[in-house]
């Protein structure tokens, strides 16, 4: 059955201004931009599903079998997972996009499939917020973080962080649907839950309420925050001149600085999408496909920089597995910060000793 050709109605995630538009392709000025954009998105997917499967697959496997638990290695852990379950999704978006936004693997997986990009979202930047509070409580307060840092602790917030992060995805699971249109079978975010036309402006209703949701909780939000800590912790470390080691913070700083880049055109695009009437439809036709292939292809980044960004990056002898290790070892600053808090207040302790 045909369905309405009204952009509106399939405004949401992943291509339907690709897909849904009253001009006839031929028409359409942007045609061949939008094929180009369809290619690289090809690519990008291709590249990305390839590297994240490989990249946090090692890592996975470094972590379990050659590292001891600690509270660094499990944010790393967690992280690792959360990219590679969507990694492991990707081929059904490189199909999909292949064949022209052709979605031949049911309603069913066309939901799971956008419910894994924003449970990839959600607890990769939720993990982030997690570390980003984590080291900021390390750094100001480091006798109590000695005392009350452990590592049950750090696997209780993360089953927290993916609990949370579950719940927040589970609009895809509601709204995903799939439906016939020009003889594709498309897979698009269905807000009025219907095809019936006075439906249409409660749909709009849920379709800006997510879409300001998503962005609010898993961008402004978070980004404030992580924000917020590293100033702290940059003032502080300034200030007293305390880690002997940068590179877990830079470490941490690139994986952020990384998660950022990659997801802000998606989230300012979606955002722009609640106000489709007052953007042109070609932003959309051409953005949404690259912004998205964007994002995922933040999957496969946190590998990537933890090699990058050891200590032994330029000893080219040292192997890309050392190399892993050596990113993903327990930080230093919090010992250090620990052991000058405890010899202060060992001196404080002597000098009232002579003095009394």
């Amino acid at each position: 059955m045909e369905t309405d050709n009204s952009s509106s109605e399939y405004s949401g995630d992943d291509y339907y201004y690709t897909e849904v538009t009253p001009v006839s392709v031929k028409q359409d000025p942007s045609y061949d931009a939008r094929d180009i954009a369809r290619i690289l998105s090809v690519v990008v997917y291709s590249l990305t599903c390839l590297l994240g499967i490989l990249g946090n697959g090692l890592v996975i496997a470094i972590i379990t079998f050659k590292m001891k638990k600690s509270i660094n290695a499990i944010w790393f852990l967690n992280l690792a997972v959360a990219d590679f379950l969507f990694s492991i999704f990707l081929p059904l978006n490189i199909t999909y996009t292949a064949m022209n936004y052709h979605w031949v693997f049911g309603a069913a997986m066309c939901k799971l499939n956008s419910f894994l990009l924003n449970l990839n979202l959600y607890s990769s930047v939720l993990l982030l917020m997690t570390i980003s509070l984590d080291r900021c409580v390390s750094v100001v307060l480091p006798v109590w973080a000695q005392n009350h840092r452990t590592t049950t602790l750090a696997c209780l917030i993360c089953v927290f962080d993916w609990m949370l992060g579950l719940a927040m995805s589970s609009p895809s699971l509601v709204f995903r649907d799939t439906t016939t249109h020009q003889g594709n079978v498309i897979c698009f975010s269905n807000y009025s839950l219907s095809r019936n036309k006075s439906d249409h402006p409660l749909g709009m209703k849920r379709h800006q309420t997510v879409n300001i949701v998503r962005f609010l909780t898993g961008f402004l939000i978070p980004i404030t925050i992580i924000t917020v800590c590293y100033m702290i912790i940059v003032f502080k470390l300034k200030r007293n001149r305390l880690a002997k080691s940068k590179k877990p913070f830079k470490i941490i700083v690139a994986i952020i600085v990384t998660f950022f880049l990659c997801w802000t055109p998606y989230h300012v695009l979606h955002l722009l999408e609640t106000k489709h009437d007052q953007v042109s439809h070609v932003v959309f036709m051409i953005g949404i496909p690259i912004a998205t292939a964007l994002a995922t292809a933040n999957s496969c980044m946190n590998p990537i920089l933890y090699v990058f960004m050891g200590q032994d990056f330029k000893k080219f002898k040292v192997t890309v597995l050392s190399r892993l290790v050596n990113a993903l070892s327990e930080d230093i600053t919090h010992s250090t910060l620990t052991q000058r808090s405890f010899s202060k207040m060992s001196s404080m302790t002597e000098k009232e000793t002579i003095v009394l």
